[in-house]
């Protein structure tokens, strides 16, 4: 009895402490909206006009990202303007293309929406001037129903989207919450990466832009890294580059106890929904265990790469004579930043809007 009251009060706290944690963050999304309403109110009748005739500039504290727009119509920019700001976002529009671009010029932005039909400098135009002036910002054409397939043609000059009016506040909202998750991700991905050696436990951790190198552990050109255990056997998995650029694995197919390879020969295989990659041992030997967890499991070898995530063990045949083709410590890190290089660059001429490389080109230039 005591044990099922002890069980009832503890479920009271968490469920207790649920909601007030959820009371309170409705209460301080509530507040931020309010806060953000008071500086809209005030903002849009501020006097910008000294950087362009027709700017109105709303800022709020602590801002999601910085946005442009410019729309010869008025009723569209209010819209923009009452809907992005209150969804925690810097927002500048102007009503004309020369304004806009004598903006981006001297700003910081990290949107512009512009209009399609627009008088003087139309849409098209804005788009080509945008990009040449800052290739990194991400451009929206704002569109009507009769010129969608003008606006999917604004991509081919540098457009990364088009948004469709008439739109709802929640369109709107929903529409540029999925933009800024792109763009994050994007330029996260541009990042120089950090590669440092670590620690096995160490890379379940990591931030995703951090590439971790296996200390006391060598790296074969197959992306396989091995480690000498105490016995003399050696223990290998996948290492970090590997994880990353799959991102996922469904199944992990290792090769059947006491099957002997020679280093360099396929060892075992790694499969991400239908596509299949082989990864080539690192050392020649006798198989002489398998990870059974990653049977039931096989996440773990993404989760935890050099520690629980290992995937085989080998009694070496040949390993002093072998050991001399593998990179450890220092060389590895070097290398590492070079093969995060040649896959970035890999992936940009295989598809601008590409993430990742197809199964086969990522096997052939990289497994």
């Amino acid at each position: 009895m005591t044990a099922l009251l002890v069980v009832l009060m503890f479920v009271a706290f968490v469920a207790i402490d649920f909601i007030v944690r959820e009371v309170a963050r409705r209460l301080r999304e509530k507040h931020e909206r309010q806060k953000r309403e008071e500086v809209l109110n005030v903002a849009i009748r501020l006097d910008s006009t000294d950087e362009a005739k027709s700017l109105k500039r709303v800022e709020v504290a602590n801002p999601k990202a910085r946005i442009l727009a410019v729309d010869d119509e008025a009723v569209v920019l209010d819209s923009f303007r009452r809907i992005l700001v209150l969804e925690g976002f810097n927002v500048d529009t102007v009503e004309t293309g020369p304004e806009a671009l004598g903006l981006v010029q001297r700003h910081d932005y990290d949107f512009v929406f512009t209009d399609l039909k627009m008088p003087g400098m139309d849409g098209v135009e804005v788009v080509k001037a945008v990009k040449h002036l800052r290739p990194d910002l991400d451009v929206v054409v704002v569109t009507g129903y009769g010129t969608i397939e003008t606006a999917v043609e604004t991509m081919q000059h540098g457009a990364c989207e088009f948004v469709q009016k008439p739109f709802t506040a929640e369109e709107l909202a929903e529409f540029v919450r999925k933009l800024l998750i792109k763009r994050q991700a994007r330029v996260e991905a541009q990042q120089q990466p950090t590669v440092r050696i670590v620690a096995p436990i160490v890379a379940e951790s990591a931030p995703s832009h951090e590439y971790c190198v296996p200390g006391g552990a060598f790296v074969a050109k197959g992306h396989a890294w091995a480690r000498i255990e105490p016995g003399g056997q050696v223990r290998i998995g996948l290492d970090d580059f590997a994880r990353k650029a799959l991102g996922s694995v469904s199944a992990i197919k290792m090769p059947d106890h006491g099957r002997e390879f020679r280093q360099g020969e396929p060892l075992f295989t790694a499969q991400r929904g239908t596509e299949v990659y082989t990864f080539a041992s690192p050392v020649s030997g006798k198989v002489v265990a398998s990870n059974e967890n990653l049977k039931g499991d096989p996440g773990i070898v993404i989760q935890s790469p050099y520690d629980r995530g290992w995937v085989l063990r080998l009694q070496p045949t040949d390993l002093a004579a072998e050991l001399p083709e593998l990179r450890i410590g220092k060389p590895v890190v070097e290398w590492y930043q070079e093969e995060i290089s040649r896959l970035r660059k890999a992936i940009q001429e295989a598809s601008p809007k590409a993430d990742r490389l197809q199964a086969e080109e990522l096997q052939k230039l990289f497994f």
